[in-house]
């Protein structure tokens, strides 16, 4: 068979699911339904309280808010297609829905990389250069990081995007339950040799800038806290990074694990059940998780929610 009819002959994937039992995909199917409806209650409501809480109108929950929304969109494109093969026999996904599928998980995680390295500059520059703050972090260049955040991931998104289904497909059930790019390389009867160096090259700038940008700034925090005299100074200074430095670690800890996990002995990357459930963490849990972390650590979000409860009950 020649590569051109092997090409045409793949007009859509199959995601293989965690199982083909119909009872186990119906229990499946609410589990997901759960977790999904909570991340985006979780983040919208986060965005919700963000807008009309005046005394949350700064940088750093401006880029919070805008990390709800990336959380939201990230989770809403890989579980709608997924509550709905959970409850279909043929679990498929048109070519071109694969594509835009994994277009916009690449670029909404690479923009929510770039933008926790934002997040992480803002800190720095709040606690090391109170006095330069305003200066520093002006509405123009909190707009200016957002846009580039995503303006980076998305153009990461498309090289890999178009280099990806340029390639002749083979096979076309991908064992995973979205169209992950190493999952879709896998299933390739050409050669990919410059996809595997882009993943390693492109993707991995961008995962190692934006860590070191985070453990940078870190850096200089920590350094400048252990200058205040107090005790009580160093943890007032201190909690308000807390929040941030556990969702940066939350989540480019399961993106390393994901994407530079172990290798068969032919090199290829190794496909499992705990590849899935991985990728489900990555892209269902984390984003509930994001809005959890900075409401239960966050006292000025705390005290922000306690006031709209009492104003919209009256209590005022």
């Amino acid at each position: 068979m020649t590569e051109e009819n092997t090409t045409t002959k793949v007009k859509d994937f199959v995601l293989v699911s965690f199982t083909n039992k119909p009872v186990l995909n119906i229990i499946l199917f609410l589990v997901f339904l759960v977790f999904y409806m909570a991340t985006l209650v979780g983040n919208i409501g986060m965005i919700a309280l963000i807008r009309a809480s005046p005394q949350l109108h700064t940088p750093m929950y401006f880029f919070l808010s805008n990390l709800s929304f990336i959380d939201s969109l990230f989770s809403s494109v890989v579980a709608c297609k997924s509550l709905t093969n959970f409850l279909e026999d043929k679990k498929s996904i048109s070519f071109i829905g694969c594509a835009m599928q994994m277009y916009f998980v690449i670029g909404l995680g690479s923009a929510e990389c770039f933008l926790l390295a934002a997040m992480a500059y803002d800190r720095f520059v709040a606690i090391c250069k109170p006095l330069l703050y305003p200066v520093l972090m002006s509405p123009r260049v909190c707009i200016l990081l957002m846009a580039g955040s995503y303006l980076l991931g998305f153009s990461h998104s498309l090289l890999h995007t178009i280099f990806t289904f340029r390639l002749s497909f083979c096979q076309s059930e991908i064992n995973q339950v979205f169209c992950d790019i190493t999952a879709l390389l896998l299933l390739s009867c050409t050669d990919t040799h410059l996809n595997e160096l882009l993943i390693f090259y492109v993707a991995g700038l961008v995962e190692t800038t934006t860590v070191l940008c985070v453990l940078l700034s870190y850096m200089y925090i920590l350094a400048n806290i252990m200058r205040i005299s107090s005790a009580s100074g160093r943890l007032k200074a201190f909690s308000t990074c807390t929040s941030h430095l556990i969702a940066v670690t939350i989540f480019h800890g399961a993106i390393l694990i994901l994407h530079f996990r172990s290798k068969s002995s032919n090199g290829s990357p190794i496909q499992d059940v705990s590849d899935k459930i991985l990728a489900v963490f990555c892209t269902i849990v984390i984003p509930l998780l994001n809005p959890l972390i900075y409401s239960l650590r966050n006292k000025e979000v705390k005290d922000a929610l306690r006031g709209l409860l009492k104003k919209s009950l009256g209590l005022n």
